[in-house]
């Protein structure tokens, strides 16, 4: 169970990271850059204490992974 709210927690955080970051890059490409990286450094500040709560955790790594991703699709669209 706990695998799956990982899945789809990482898949939403993922698509949201990566539209958020798309939509700030038509404004302008630093602007997306500096937002993205106060964004997650304060999601995950405040996610950090909850890591070994037992059924919060599986969000928190998939939030982890899912913004990982849109930050790796992120690159690869900006490269390509």
């Amino acid at each position: 169970m706990g695998i799956t709210v990982a899945v789809l927690v990482a898949a939403l955080g993922a698509v949201a990271v990566f539209a958020f970051g798309v939509a700030l890059a038509e404004v302008h490409p630093l602007l997306a850059i500096g937002v993205n990286v106060i964004a997650g450094a304060a999601a995950g500040y405040t996610a950090w204490p909850w890591r070994f709560t037992p059924t919060v955790r599986w969000v928190v790594a998939g939030g982890a992974v899912g913004v990982g991703l849109g930050w790796a699709a992120l690159l690869f669209v900006a490269i390509y």
